[in-house]
């Protein structure tokens, strides 16, 4: 992805739709939807509204265990449309994605959280679903042999996103799930989901709690003439003591910026996706649509 020029407080509206036609009249066990924007995302929200068909269904906003808004849908009737329409307005605010303040003792690489804040992070450091991967290992120890000792932990995580870019290109995939990390190293390519979670495990070999991000990416084109663009997209953040969490995006191999609008964040990627739930056995036509539009 290209960086972006943002300027300003720049307005814009964005329409979503999530389209399922089902070949028949199906049940819908209940659905978890993650279409809105988290509360660490760096906008100002002037509106936003989610509407759902079919029209006999019902919603409930509530908080994961991850503190991001779901909307638990329920289906009394059976149905052979599911479509999710989502509205939303804002501003864009220009922020500097270096503008953050470190703890000392977290300066320098390797670092150690304390205590209580590492108990805490225990879920963004579980290393369990990477098993024995030796090529990931082989990757970790050649980056990690390339590490100066006491390197600026900042710069570290800047040399590591933008390597990761230049290992593993960008690729539109559209099979459901994520690639094993082994499997994105081997391809050497791999989807945006693909691509934070090899992040995100790479960080967890290297001790950094991380964890996954599904939200959109509003690329607000520099010139008001040229077209504005929006899409779903992936990233990783790592928690740094003092900074807090910070976006890492290894499609582009650039921090998250004010483009990056997080719906969901979660130490795993299933816990974070925008859409889940099931229906009864049925052939399935998908589609969806972003929209988006500048206001001046």
């Amino acid at each position: 992805m290209a960086g972006v020029l943002l300027v300003p407080a720049t307005r814009f509206a964005l329409a979503h739709r999530t389209t399922y036609r089902f070949d028949r009249a199906v049940g819908l066990a209940p659905h978890e939807i993650r279409l809105r924007p988290a509360p660490h995302a760096q906008l100002r929200i002037a509106a936003y509204a989610l509407d759902v068909e079919p029209a006999s269904r019902t919603l409930h906003w509530q908080q994961d265990p991850f503190a991001n808004w779901v909307a638990r849908l329920t289906f009394p009737e059976r149905a052979s449309l599911l479509e999710l329409r989502v509205e939303l307005s804002g501003e864009l605010v220009d922020v500097n994605p270096f503008n953050f303040f470190v703890d000392p003792d977290a300066a320098g690489f390797p670092f150690a959280y304390g205590q209580m804040v590492r108990h805490a992070l225990a879920p963004y450091l579980d290393r369990s679903p990477d098993g024995k991967d030796d090529l990931l290992a082989d990757w970790v120890d050649a980056f990690r042999a390339a590490i100066t000792p006491g390197e600026e932990t900042i710069g570290l995580l800047v040399r590591l996103n933008r390597q990761l870019r230049g290992d593993v290109d960008y690729v539109v995939r559209e099979a459901q799930g994520v690639q094993g990390a082994a499997q994105t190293l081997a391809l050497r390519s791999g989807s945006c989901r693909d691509s934070a979670w090899l992040l995100i495990l790479i960080l967890r070999r290297l001790g950094i709690a991380a964890r996954f991000v599904s939200g959109y990416l509003l690329e607000i084109a520099a010139d008001a003439a040229a077209r504005d663009v929006g899409s779903l997209h992936a990233w990783a953040e790592a928690f740094i003591p003092g900074a807090g969490w910070i976006g890492l995006d290894p499609t582009s191999g650039l921090l998250a910026a004010s483009g990056h609008i997080p719906l969901a964040c979660a130490a795993d990627p299933d816990m974070a996706a925008t859409v889940s739930g099931t229906t009864d056995v049925c052939d399935v036509t998908f589609d969806t649509a972003i929209g988006v539009r500048r206001i001046v």
